[in-house]
């Protein structure tokens, strides 16, 4: 496995998420003899790979994770989805019973290459130790070139024990080829770009991971269109450039984005998926605009949109020679059709409310005012996603992270301190639901444990809130979506006040724990866990709090979770078409 390791340094591997197990051994003696990339041992594989991808798309690396074979193997499946979905180059590294036990059901022995086949780029099970070199270099070439996504390799026990030729010296990675447009696209492109009446441009999360955030800005700037973008594109271009109108989507959406969008006879739509959530009711989204689509996925032109022009080639290289083209044309910008900052200042959702408890848009009023704009921000699904990716306001590419394809509840922890490995240098946000905070927790002891300094925002509803949302409006009910409950100190306190009140003798250490108790509120203490697990957090129940306690958290240096009590039954702004969505002030 010596060879192995060699390559994954001389490919940048820096950090490697997982944990050791019998059917992985001989890697991690490998990894241990060459000393050069660090590990992080987790407490669950799926928190591993979450790791791992946190880690990819703050640096727009590849994320590199391990684990045995078995059930370590499968617990990747999740993370391998949600990978693949998002496009992230992310490989991962899983053990497995020696070659004679393949196919014999032995121990711990899924075939985990055929598992996985359907949610990653490629897997491969190397049965040849001589293999080992070309299949970890041909990895990173798949993982990187075109649409990025993961791949999985299994290494049966005795592989890994093997010895193979290899010399690094002569050893090195392979080409990444990019895709470039075609020249005459290109002319037609702006062609239709510079004929259309009110064009606009979509920044899809395309444009992030092909590192092309200045050269969309450049070419809106230069013909002054209007931007609008996906969810996965939020942080593309910053929330207050003049040309940003806002996020278009039935969800994670602006009213200002939507309107401008409805608005257009023209879209230019880079690197974008046209996914559900995002199109709504695909007639209301198509209407009778032309559509220009770049994506360097040929799967992505026509799947949910069928473009009027589509060009397959990589996002940059595009937009770069859309930028040559317009400038050999000495073309003049588009007259001003709107009022962009005007539209976003009369469509802005209300978020000063004072209310106690507090509304969850009051959390993303102080989250805004607090953190400057080198915060990075990690999130993941629920309404805490769809307030986050409706209000936050983000400035810079790789500062905004959510998993807008899989949703993987419990996502957003593990990924923010594979962010935090990343970005050491930044202070980074884990905005998350009290229900979705259960999923991955096993990740906060990791973090106390390398002294991995993250703020985790809980906004505590004690409800399945976007479960409950849609309950309430298509099935006219409340059914197992309530996660709060009283809790035996709770159950004591209320004793304590009843005898009280009969005038039963009340000791003051029964006293003050009820004083205490009612303080608590009710269902899990996510602040008593955090300190269980040596990191700290505080409980807030006043809106005037939130700032302070924001501030404590950063200060602390170590993970501290805020833990927000909010309002209940907080309904949140979407629908099902984008003309069309319920909005609730």
């Amino acid at each position: 496995m010596a060879a192995a390791v060699r390559i994954l340094e001389s490919e940048g591997v820096k950090y490697i998420f997982g944990i050791p197990g019998a059917g992985i051994l001989p890697f991690y003696k490998a990894l241990r003899d060459l000393g050069t990339i660090k590990h992080m041992v987790t407490r669950h594989e799926e928190s591993a790979i979450h790791m791992a991808d946190g880690y990819a798309r703050a640096l727009g690396t590849v994320g590199v994770c391990a684990a045995t074979s078995g059930p370590g193997a499968s617990n990747f499946v999740t993370g391998l989805y949600t990978a693949q979905v998002d496009s992230i180059p992310l490989l991962a590294l899983t053990g497995q019973n020696t070659r004679a036990q393949l196919d014999r059901e032995a121990f711990q022995a899924v075939n985990i290459a055929e598992v996985v086949k359907p949610v990653v780029k490629k897997s491969y099970c190397i049965k040849d130790p001589a293999m080992v070199p070309w299949v970890f270099r041909e990895a990173f070439k798949i993982m990187r070139e075109g649409r990025p996504g993961p791949v999985l390799i299994d290494l049966p026990l005795d592989v890994q024990k093997e010895d193979i030729e290899f010399d690094p010296e002569v050893d090195s990675p392979l080409p990444i080829l990019r895709t470039p447009p075609n020249l005459k696209q290109i002319q037609k492109a702006a062609d239709m770009l510079l004929s259309a009446d009110r064009p606009v441009m979509l920044l899809g999360g395309g444009v992030i991971i092909a590192d092309a955030c200045k050269e969309f800005v450049e070419l809106a700037e230069m013909l002054q269109i209007p931007v609008v973008s996906s969810y996965m594109g939020k942080s593309g271009i910053p929330w207050n450039h003049p040309l940003m109108a806002g996020h278009v989507g039935i969800q994670c959406n602006t009213r200002s984005g939507n309107q401008v969008f409805l608005e257009s006879t023209m879209v230019l739509a880079i690197g974008a998926r046209f996914n559900d959530r995002h199109t709504g009711d695909l007639k209301v989204y198509k209407g009778e605009r032309k559509f220009i689509h770049v994506d360097v996925d040929p799967g992505q032109l026509g799947k949910n949109i069928m473009p009027d022009l589509g060009i397959c080639a990589d996002a940059k290289l595009t937009l770069q020679a859309l930028l040559e083209e317009m400038k050999r044309r000495k073309v003049k910008p588009h007259p001003k059709k709107i009022d962009i900052a005007q539209i976003r200042h009369k469509l802005e959702r209300k978020t000063d409310y004072d209310n106690v408890p507090i509304k969850p848009q009051r959390v993303f009023k102080e989250i805004n005012e607090f953190f400057d704009e080198e915060t990075v921000f990690v999130t993941c699904i629920g309404l805490n996603q769809i307030w986050s990716g409706q209000l936050q306001k983000i400035s810079k590419p790789r500062h905004y992270l959510d998993c807008g394809g899989a949703g993987p509840l419990g996502w957003d922890m593990p990924a923010s301190i594979g962010a935090k490995i990343a970005r050491p240098d930044k202070v980074v946000v884990d905005v998350v639901g009290d229900f979705g905070f259960q999923f991955c927790m096993d990740a906060l002891p990791v973090a106390v444990m390398y002294k991995i300094p993250f703020v985790i925002v809980v906004l505590n509803n004690g409800y399945l809130g976007l479960i409950r949302q849609a309950e309430k409006y298509g099935y006219d009910m409340d059914f197992e979506v309530q996660i709060w409950y009283d809790s035996l100190r709770a159950i004591q306190a209320e004793q304590t006040a009843v005898r009280a009140t009969a005038g039963a003798k009340v000791s003051k250490a029964e006293s003050q724990a009820s004083q205490a108790a009612e303080n608590e509120g009710k269902g899990f203490d996510f602040v008593k866990f955090a300190q269980a697990c040596g990191a700290m957090g505080e409980r807030v129940t006043d809106p005037n709090e939130i700032k302070a306690a924001l501030k404590r958290g950063v200060e602390s240096g170590v993970p501290y979770v805020v833990d927000i009590i909010m309002e209940r039954d907080t309904d949140c702004s979407m629908g099902v078409a984008i003309d069309s969505i319920r909005e609730f002030v």
